[in-house]
């Protein structure tokens, strides 16, 4: 069993399904070429666990080609958000702020 991920012509995640297993063939052909084909959109595998592409893709993730990652959408818009070498965001701004409401609650 493994998990792909379908993309639109952006390279944003539409859809993940469960799937057959990435080293089994459909018709002689990988699952992520069967899939996208019988779709009609790119189909690439994501690992569940991130073992494979960073992250697990969801729906609204967008997919890097170049680093080969799944990166979720920015989660806030403030100057200092950055994206980590493990492709996931960080805040300065939101970490204090949610480092202050656990205080004053």
């Amino acid at each position: 069993m493994a998990h792909y991920a379908f993309l639109d012509d952006s390279n944003i995640v539409t859809e993940v399904i469960v799937g057959i297993d990435e080293s089994e063939l459909i018709e002689g052909k990988t699952p992520e070429d069967w899939y996208g084909k019988f779709r009609g959109q790119r189909c690439v595998r994501t690992s569940y666990n991130g073992r494979i592409r960073f992250n697990y893709a969801g729906i609204g993730y967008s997919y890097d080609p170049i680093d080969d990652a799944f990166i979720a959408p920015a989660p806030c818009d403030h100057a200092d958000l950055t994206l980590n070498s493990e492709k996931r965001w960080e805040c300065a701004s939101c970490e204090a702020n949610l480092m202050q409401s656990r205080t004053t609650a």
